[in-house]
């Protein structure tokens, strides 16, 4: 009896998953609703300045990598959120094929993907930006080495090279 009772209260834990899934979600959201009022303001003020110049297209072009890079970090707490809710709440929810997980390790994997995108953002970033120093190869030198390390790990899930 007791072992039954334990064994149902383990089985209802899993519902405990819910406060990250909540909270990454808000997470997700509030990234993606704040960036949005952040670009949209860089836009507006990009019109009303009405400077054409290199520098000014080059200092918009760094907004709109930075913003790209907060989505892509959205994404990556909403890929968690539903993630979390799938493997520990309910597995039948819908969702498109490419966010079908049947284990932590598939989250993981979705995860490790986005951490790519996002290291491949902040180069850019930094290139559109560059002053012409040597700095900027060591960074790139670190950033092909982690994505690089990555795309193994990758690699050896999905048992193929991403």
């Amino acid at each position: 009896m007791v072992i039954k009772m334990f064994a149902r209260l383990l089985v209802l834990s899993r519902y405990i998953m819910i406060l990250p899934v909540v909270v990454t979600l808000i997470g997700a959201i509030s990234l993606i609703i704040y960036q949005t009022a952040v670009m949209a303001v860089g836009i507006r003020d990009t019109v009303e300045d009405i400077a054409i110049s290199t520098q000014a297209v080059k200092m918009f072009a760094i907004g709109v990598v930075e913003g790209i890079d907060v989505f892509l970090i959205a994404v990556a707490a909403y890929i968690i959120s539903l993630g979390l809710y799938t493997l520990f709440i309910d597995e039948n929810l819908e969702r498109p094929r490419w966010l079908m997980l049947k284990d932590l390790e598939d989250l993981k994997a979705n995860l490790v993907s986005v951490v790519i995108a996002v290291l491949a953002v902040l180069f850019l970033r930094e290139a559109v930006a560059w002053d012409g120093s040597q700095r900027i190869v060591y960074l790139g030198v670190a950033t092909a080495l982690i994505i690089f390390a990555l795309a193994f790990y990758l690699s050896k899930h999905k048992g193929s090279p991403p």
